[in-house]
């Protein structure tokens, strides 16, 4: 989406800036709403305290924010995507917040309620504030006269979904008018044939006549030369050209537009975690583990014990494992099964497997032989949520057969995962049965935020009790 000026002189930019500031500025005005609703008092000494607490969360809220809506205009970005952007970036805001109250030791000196009714209505107001100046933007686009004309050269998959996407989004404020394409008609199949302005070299002159404001170049690459000689061509023209590569051709990971040193690049296969998102995706993951732990270790201290009376051998089973980027790493469980397989050959276990300790067979119906991977969370070998981690031998052997498949450890494996709350647990019988998990590993990467993160979560819990596929 080009992000320059619109026709009308509202410039994109502007629009993210805009949204980028909303959380800054509403974070900083519902600070002394909080404290006049509760009647505290932010005057004199007293308020310098509540003004140092609301500027840093400024500031702060800036920093998190900022980065995100730069990479979009804001113009265009969705109401849940607005409102998953700010929620994340104000609960890192509330952790820091926190841990200076904490360090300083200064938590006493501030309003509980004050605070407590700031944290919770601040990304609230954040939202409804930021969607009304979507929504008033995307009027302003709308108005007569506020597209920018638009043709496409050369016709692919890629140029037609583009096509269709300003058809359906007049929002976007651009008005297609026709390809341009050296293949004729016949060769098209079913494009209409009205929507086919001419040939690649009628391009320029078209452009010039009639006032064209934008031109998208979807020819493929292998066709440079033909690139090279229409934007010749096109020097003679005021009009805005970007090139539309046909990135579809691969399996896209988290693709986005970035810049090294001035250089532009296009990242077609990156982890999700990158930046600011590792940073709370491995907060989140210290908070959640250190949590769970504090409740789960009584009872983890009396499954020590029960495995202890009823077995020989250890109580926690290690086995080593793919982790982030490929790199081997030592999972623990608590051994459920008469045997430790951990070489080139790994049996998986299946139903009414007879390796299957009579009390492992309990802990495995309830997942409380996963419990101490939440050691291996804080260790930062594994996540709470991600994709499950497989042997290292079911990994050399799947990597072979499944094209991608190794492409699923550019996250932090997980305790818990998309493929396992979408049906994907237990034994995989057949190379079909490894390849659904690992369309849903893929699909987690694509798609991941701290809010999928949350609803994996939900999922697992409410699936704890009647998951037939836990054995």
């Amino acid at each position: 989406m080009p992000t320059g000026y619109h026709k009308i002189g509202v410039p994109a930019g502007t629009v993210a800036l805009l949204q980028a500031l909303t959380l800054p500025i509403v974070s900083f005005v519902m600070l002394y709403i909080s404290a006049y609703v509760h009647g505290v008092e932010v005057t004199d000494e007293f308020g310098e305290q509540y003004l140092a607490v609301a500027l840093i969360a400024s500031l702060l809220s800036y920093i998190f924010v900022r980065p995100q809506f730069a990479q979009l205009s804001g113009t265009f970005v969705s109401g849940w995507k607005i409102a998953e952007k700010l929620a994340v970036a104000w609960c890192g805001v509330v952790v820091i917040l926190l841990l200076l109250f904490y360090a300083g030791k200064v938590s006493a000196e501030y309003s509980r309620r004050v605070l407590l009714t700031w944290f919770v209505i601040t990304p609230a107001v954040s939202v409804a504030v930021s969607i009304v100046l979507r929504t008033w933007f995307r009027q302003i686009l709308l108005k007569a006269g506020a597209a920018r004309s638009v043709v496409i050269a050369g016709v692919n998959d890629v140029s037609r979904r583009l096509a269709s996407n300003m058809d359906r989004h007049p929002e976007f404020g651009l008005a297609f008018k026709g390809f341009f394409e050296d293949r004729g008609q016949a060769r098209l199949g079913d494009l209409p044939a009205d929507s086919l302005l001419g040939r690649l070299e009628m391009l320029p002159e078209y452009a010039r006549a009639n006032n064209i404001d934008t031109i998208f170049i979807a020819i493929p690459i292998r066709h440079i030369q033909r690139t090279h000689e229409l934007l010749d061509a096109l020097k003679d023209t005021t009009t805005s050209i970007y090139f539309v590569p046909d990135i579809f051709l691969v399996d896209l990971i988290q693709s986005r537009a970035d810049e090294i040193g001035g250089i532009p690049v296009l990242a077609l296969c990156e982890s999700p975690l990158y930046g600011w998102r590792g940073a709370m995706k491995r907060l989140t993951d210290i908070g959640i583990a250190s949590t769970m732990l504090l409740f789960a270790a009584p009872a983890m201290l009396i499954i020590a014990a029960a495995i202890k009376m009823t077995s020989q051998d250890s109580v926690i089973f290690r086995q080593r494992r793919y982790g982030l980027d490929g790199e081997d790493i030592i999972v623990y469980k608590f051994r459920t099964m008469t045997v430790s397989d951990d070489g080139h050959k790994v049996t998986q276990a299946t139903t009414y497997d007879p390796r299957v300790t009579p009390l492992g067979r309990i802990l495995r119906r309830y997942s409380l032989d996963e419990l101490p991977q939440l050691i291996n969370v804080l260790q930062g070998r594994m996540s709470v949520v991600g994709p499950r981690p497989h042997a290292v031998a079911h990994n050399e052997e799947y990597r072979k057969l499944i094209k991608g498949y190794m492409v699923r450890h550019k996250v932090t494996p997980g305790i818990t995962g998309l493929a396992q709350v979408s049906g994907c647990r237990g034994e995989t019988a057949n190379v079909e049965d490894m390849e659904r998990r690992i369309h849903y590993d893929l699909e987690y990467l694509r798609e991941w935020s701290l809010m999928l993160d949350l609803k994996i979560l939900i999922r697992t819990a409410t699936s704890l009790f009647n998951d037939k596929k836990a054995y």
